[in-house]
Order: structure tokens, then sequence, then C-alpha cells
């Protein structure tokens, strides 16, 4: 299908891709396909206040009615999946089935998020005065303001909006300036959700589009309390200090640099088939991309020659064919990063396996090149820095805690996994004294997340939780109550204070 075609499948017309000051261009052969008309700075007051004004009525709506509205939601993702799936492989060049993918990640958390309509409560605690009960429940807090980066273009701010939708919250979505229309495709199928619900406050869901002044404005604003924000660490070290700085809060999902422990008693064709998927889809522009494989000494020469046929053997190419199976980098700033990166490793010592840039048998115009298996000779300056490409750096380890360490000695905190049989090894890397990211796998790579659990990292990833689990609770306040039914008045802890 030609990129025309495609949008035209996702319902735009003329006149919303011409006559704007933002340049939208396709990865897959730099392509320009739009010029889209970025919202104004001095609109944002405007936006944010229509936003605390779509609060003050949808807090006042049951949670299983706000419920009805992401039902809704899903229920137009699944009719239109083909056509935004496209979509984003268009805007993203990722590949047909991960665009696909993307798109049931959408409808997937809205299934969750209808569930969880039903299900926001707290707890009864015990009083420790009598005639007294103890309580928790779960408020409404306010417009959150979504900013979203490229990569996941549409998936991470459902994440975000259908729980904050049935939590009784507004928002604001300001995606990434790489990928405009995946964001205003989703809200044209957003807005037809809106018109069979029937009553929502105007407000409620808006989309924002342009660059960091318009991020700028929802970070600094008090009347936007929350601010998920997904992007690098260096953007998370902006948007986190200037929104505690007013009070606010922040979810931030920030950089990955995930690692495999690969053990002695690995699966080794498990093994392959996690590495390969994990390290080389979306070209390795996912957070939770494998980055770093710390492979136990024993086996390090068997698995590095497996991989490197296995990384000669893969469809480099256009992502709309279906035998693709790796598609470009998103812009050619992204292949020179990667091949820089591939330089200093090599000045470090590595020795590099793949890395090239691909022009034949490609579209003419696109950043593609191959995947890098880089064997380190330790973990270098090159190896603790995320570099959003696909590069696998290979390194050895004698023993297990030689292999945690090697592990946990880097800033980021996302993503991370062990290979092995060994049950005392599983269960270790478990452990308070094993994996320090977010997410700890056995015998599954690092990425490819369910909903159904809670989402993010520690350290520099940035402490967020989004989509499953009590991820909800991060769009909510939390209040404690304490109601007394007796006719006497105690004080906690024995205090006396009588007059």
């Amino acid at each position: 299908m030609t990129h025309a075609a495609t949008l035209t499948a996702a319902g735009f017309t003329s006149a919303e891709l011409t006559g704007g000051t933002l340049t939208v261009r396709s990865p897959i052969d730099g392509a320009e396909v739009a010029h889209i008309t970025e919202t104004r700075v001095e609109e944002m007051g405007e936006i944010i206040a229509l936003s605390q004004a779509a609060f003050r009525q949808w807090r006042e709506v049951p949670a299983p009615r706000r419920g009805e509205l992401v039902r809704l939601l899903g229920e137009e993702l699944r009719a239109a999946k083909a056509e935004l799936g496209a979509l984003v492989t268009l805007e993203v060049g990722k590949i047909t089935s991960e665009g696909l993918g993307e798109v049931q990640e959408m409808i997937d958390i809205c299934d969750f998020a209808v569930g969880l309509s039903r299900q926001i409560y707290g707890l009864t605690i015990a009083s420790e005065r009598p005639g007294h009960r103890m309580m928790e429940t779960w408020h409404p807090m306010g417009p959150c303001g979504i900013i979203s980066a490229f990569n996941f273009p549409v998936a991470v701010w459902s994440w975000n909006a259908a729980l904050a939708l049935v939590c009784g919250d507004p928002v604001i979505w300001k995606p990434s300036e790489k990928t405009p229309l995946t964001a205003m495709a989703s809200m044209k199928i957003m807005e037809r959700a809106l018109a069979r619900f029937g009553d929502a406050p105007e407000g409620l869901v808006q989309l924002v589009i342009g660059g960091p002044a318009i991020g700028e404005a929802l970070v600094a604003s008090k009347d936007v309390p929350i601010i998920s924000a997904t992007g690098s660490t260096r953007m998370g070290a902006i948007v986190g200090p200037k929104v505690a700085a007013r009070w606010g809060r922040s979810i931030l999902e920030l950089g990955g640099n995930n690692a495999m422990i690969v053990a002695p008693s690995a699966d080794l064709d498990m093994a392959v088939r996690a590495i390969v998927f994990s390290a080389v889809g979306t070209a390795g522009q996912r957070c939770t991309s494998l980055r770093r494989l710390i492979v136990h000494k024993s086996i390090h020469n068997e698995l590095v020659a497996r991989l490197t046929k296995a990384y000669a053997s893969l469809p480099i190419g256009d992502p709309r064919v279906g035998t693709t199976l790796i598609g470009p980098l998103v812009d050619h700033a992204s292949r020179d990063r990667m091949l820089a990166a591939l330089a200093a490793a090599k000045a470090e010592g590595g020795t590099v396996h793949g890395g090239q840039t691909v022009s034949s048998g490609v579209p003419q115009g696109g950043a593609y090149i191959a995947p890098a298996l880089v064997e380190m000779p330790a973990q270098t300056a090159t190896v603790k820095t995320e570099t959003f490409a696909p590069i696998l750096y290979v390194l050895s380890y004698d023993d297990f805690a030689e292999a945690i360490a090697l592990q946990n000695d880097v800033p980021q905190g996302l993503s991370s996994c062990i290979f092995t049989l060994n049950l005392r090894e599983a269960e270790a890397f478990l452990t308070a004294a094993g994996s320090d990211c977010g997410i700890a796998n056995v015998n599954i790579g690092p990425s490819g997340a369910e909903i159904g659990g809670a989402f993010g990292g520690e350290k520099e990833t940035g402490g967020g939780r989004e989509s499953g689990s009590d991820a909800w609770r991060g769009y909510m306040r939390r209040q404690t109550n304490t109601i007394n039914y007796s006719a006497h008045l105690p004080l906690a802890q024995g205090v006396k204070f009588d007059f």
C-alpha cells in the first residue's frame, strides 16, 4: 500500500495533511508525507482550563460508567486495527506484525481498564481505638498530561489514557513530533467512542502537537497534577524536577540498558530465539530491547557463533513486506548514533559483527542498518550507555555473583532476564540480592511485556509504573478515613488531653 493510500485508509483528508509547519517523514523511504498544523503555545492555557472543567464533571461520573467509554474505545480500536497498525508502520517503520501488535496492546489495556472500573477499592484497616473504623478511599486527581515517545506512538498513550479515564482524570496528550499522525488517527478513533458514549464533558481527551515548548507548558502547569512522560533519561531529568518543584506527580518511563544472563544450564535453542527478537525487534528501538548479553565462559563461543549465524540470516528491508524482520531506524540521526557507538566500542577493544549500513534491496532514503553483535572485553562506558539501536554487547562471566554484579552495574534499571535450568539461580535472580530492575524474567527475554503487569523500572529509568497490576494508583489520590461511631473520643497512642 502506498503512503497516500495508508493515510486515506486511516481517515485523513488532504486539508489535515497540508499547510502546517511540522514536517512528517516516513522512515521507510524518508519521504515527506504530511505538513501538520502545530498547537500554538498561546492556546495551552485554554486547553488546560478546558481539561480542568472536564475534570469537575468527570470525577462525579461513577467509575463503571467511565469504564463504558473505555469499552467503546476498545471496540473502535478493534474495528480500526488494520488501518492504525499500517499507519504505525508508515510513521515509525515497524514491521507489519509489530504495528498490529501495538494496536492490540491498546485493545488489551482497554479490556483491563474496563474491569478495573469496577475494582477501584481501598482497604479496611483495624483501628486501635474502640468504636472506630479506619479505611482508605481513592479519588480522581485531575488532568493527566501524557508525553509519549516515537517508538510506541499509540500504545503508551493508551496505557495511560485508559487508566486515567476510568480513574476519573481527563487527559491531554502530547505525542512525539516524529509521530503526530498516529496520534491524530487515534484521536479520530477516540472521538467515535466519545460520540457513542454520548454525555462526556468537552475537553475530556485532548491532543496537542508541537515541540518542547508545548511539553513545557504541560510540565509547568499546576493545573495538570499528573505528568506521565516516556522518553530518554535526559528528558526525564528535565521533567521530573520541574514537576516536583510545583508539587505535581511524575510517572516517568525512561531509558533502559537491559541484560540477559545465559547460564551454563540454559536451553540455548530457546535463548537464541529470545535474544534475536529482544535485540533486533523494532530495530532495537524498544526501551526494553536487549542490549547486554552476559554469558558464562563455558558457552560463550558457541552462543556467539550461533547468534552471528542467526543475525546474518535476518531479512532487512521494507517493513510492509511480509518476510521482513528488521525495518529502518526512525531517522538518519539514529543511524549515525549507532555507528558512533560501534566506533567507540571498537576503540574500547570490542569486536564488531555486523553493524554495516544497508543500501541494496531496501527502499532508498531510509536509514537501514544491519544489527550488530559486539564482543566486549569488559563493561565499558560505551556499554553502560544506552544507544537506541540494534546493538547487542556480549560479556563473559565465571560465577553467578559476577553475572549479577555486571547485570546491575549500569545507571538504568528497566528490564532483565536470565536463561537457566538451575532452580537456585532462577530464584536467586528474583530476590532482593538479584536483579535490581523493575522487570525480571526467567527463561524469557526482557521485551514484549504483557499489559497485566505493572511496567516500569528503577534508577535512571525513573521509577514510574504504567499499565497493569496496581499502576492505576498513580492516577488517583489516596485518602485515609477514620470514622468514630462511639460516644467517646479516645486519642491514639494512649495520649491523654482532658480539660
